[in-house]
């Protein structure tokens, strides 16, 4: 029998949706309802966040649903849901009889999302927790104390000090995943292939101002601010440049960062933004919404781009320019962040990807082959350095 614990949408009347979890019966699962809804509205995290974790707790409750396991208790035995995650299929109906699936076996689900799923029930049983809907004991099964003497330096922040940290107490070791950024020439292709002046303006947005796509989606015209002296419209910022901010949009674009900051444009940007704005006016006219992205050439006319039309949009200007393989927004971003660290960027300077410490772009840094080759040879040789010299 299929157990149909799942993740399901829902949709505000204020335009707003958020994910939670139904039982079999289709009924709310009411604790894991509450904790979605906090982390919505009270945390204000991104629907796509409420979605992925709405996914691992309808996992955890379908397990102990199988099991025989009261969920609030069932933490002690963690370790078998982490086995039952990886080997068991979501859909039982074609296994010939009964299988008893385990290590031996061909995993169904990979490392990352194991571990993507746990989190999502950490956060669970800890929100429980806290609303004495499960025993306190749960946290200690779940987690460990721990100090910082095992984090990396650039975690560590300004405080060298010794302090105390939970450390998740299941996890598994995930392979290391090679991060790439597009090339300058993947996105002179993808520019090119091209077929409106509104196409061309995402690929900039992503690739020459560094944004994300649900930032793209959710910028309005007001955001907008291209002319030399802003004044006039209450901004005492100069130059071109755009307002990024975290706002509630009927498109569902999120902004992933907190904190509104300022994006300086350059001219070929600029550029971009005039001419899609005459291509915008020849079809709509001053009508359409106030977001800066909409739909004109496909109903409704004027509509806001969801941001998902960002990510099909690069899939497709990629099979155009007959790209050798995918290039996603997000490596345009990359792209945009390792430009700037190839052209002498500082670390403040950095931070033009919106983040909220410099360490949280390294990520995003990944510099040119040749100049950290350049960089190695300018190291002066001990010889020069103690200034003895072959004579």
């Amino acid at each position: 029998m299929e157990l149909r614990m799942r993740a399901f949408p829902v949709d505000l009347p204020s335009g707003t949706r958020y994910w939670t979890v139904l039982d079999d019966e289709f009924l709310v699962v009411p604790v894991a309802d509450q904790w979605l809804r906090f982390l919505r509205f009270g945390r204000s995290r991104a629907e796509l966040t409420t979605r992925s974790y709405a996914g691992g707790a309808a996992f955890y409750f379908r397990w102990c649903q199988a099991t025989g396991r009261e969920w609030p208790e069932a933490a002690r035995d963690m370790g078998l849901f982490m086995v039952w995650l990886r080997y068991t299929p979501s859909r039982l109906d074609d296994e010939p009889g009964t299988v008893v699936r385990g290590p031996g076996m061909r995993p169904v689900r990979g490392e990352r999302r194991v571990n993507g799923v746990l989190a999502a029930v950490r956060g669970l049983l800890s929100y429980a927790v806290s609303v004495d809907a499960a025993p306190r004991s749960v946290l200690g099964q779940i987690y460990e104390l721990a100090d910082s003497r095992d984090l990396p330096e650039e975690a560590k922040g300004e405080d060298t000090g010794l302090y105390y940290r939970l450390r998740a107490r299941h996890r598994l070791q995930e392979p290391q995943a090679d991060v790439d950024r597009a090339s300058d020439e993947e996105l002179v292709a993808m520019f090119l292939a091209c077929h409106s002046a509104r196409d061309r303006l995402i690929v900039l947005l992503h690739a020459r101002v560094g944004l994300r796509r649900g930032q793209v989606a959710g910028l309005r015209r007001s955001d907008c601010h291209l002319l030399p002296d802003s004044r006039h419209l209450g901004c005492d910022y100069k130059g071109a440049h755009v307002h990024v901010q975290r706002r509630s949009n009927t498109n569902r674009a999120w902004s992933k960062s907190k904190k509104e900051w300022i994006q300086p444009l350059d001219f070929l940007v600029v550029q971009g933004f005039d001419q899609y704005l005459d291509e915008r006016y020849a079809i709509l006219g001053a009508g359409g919404s106030d977001f800066l992205l909409v739909n004109l050439f496909r109903e409704p006319l004027g509509a806001p781009m969801p941001p998902e039309a960002m990510g099909e949009l690069f899939e497709r200007l990629g099979q155009r320019a007959r790209l050798s393989r995918k290039v996603p927004p997000h490596m345009a971003r990359r792209a945009f962040g390792s430009n700037v660290a190839d052209a002498g960027g500082s670390w403040d300077e950095q931070m033009l990807l919106g983040q909220s410490h410099p360490s949280s772009a390294v990520p995003y840094l990944i510099p040119n082959r040749d100049r950290l080759r350049e960089a190695i040879q300018r190291v002066p040789s001990p010889r020069a350095m103690t200034g003895r010299g072959e004579q």
